[in-house]
């Protein structure tokens, strides 16, 4: 595997999605969780696939339950909140796993590509971000606590070519 294009994953509907589909499209992908205290980077995330996704961009949002059991519910709990917490619009997929044994394929390509702080592959908590440009490469990882607005310069940039 040599870029994201060549991954596929499930949507929260089962539907298998292959990756390919947003060849061309400047993506950001992040590990989220309804019950954790970075929730609310669900607006900005938002914010941001409305402003950029006409110009080419995307988010696509992985729910994951492996830290702090943060997202207990199933497909239809965690798109209920979404859309009616956060009028989410991007991508969601099916419940993953980012690290570990069971972590999805995809995951384990980002975290080969990009190490977070000092050289550690591992996801450290929800909403783990990744940059990735037109081609399917990783850009850029960024921390939890890194907001979504802070990274619309990354993307455009980006997106300028």
């Amino acid at each position: 595997m040599t870029s994201v294009h060549d991954f596929s994953a499930k949507s929260l509907s089962g539907e298998n999605v292959p990756l390919s589909d947003y060849r061309g499209k400047v993506l950001l992908i992040v590990n989220t969780a309804s019950k954790c205290g970075f929730t609310p980077q669900y607006a900005g995330l938002e914010k941001l696939h409305e402003e950029l996704s006409p110009r080419g961009f995307a988010v696509l949002g992985f729910p994951c339950n492996q830290f702090g059991q943060q997202e207990p519910g199933d497909a239809q709990e965690i798109q209920s909140f979404c859309t009616l917490n956060y009028n989410v619009s991007f991508p969601m997929f099916a419940k993953i796993e980012v690290n570990g044994a069971g972590a999805h394929p995809l995951y384990d390509f980002l975290k080969s590509q990009k190490s977070g702080l000092l050289g550690i592959e591992a996801i450290k908590w929800n909403f783990s971000k990744f940059l990735v440009d037109q081609e399917g490469r990783v850009v850029e990882r960024y921390a939890p606590t890194t907001t979504p607005a802070s990274l619309k310069a990354d993307i455009e940039a980006l997106l300028a070519g």
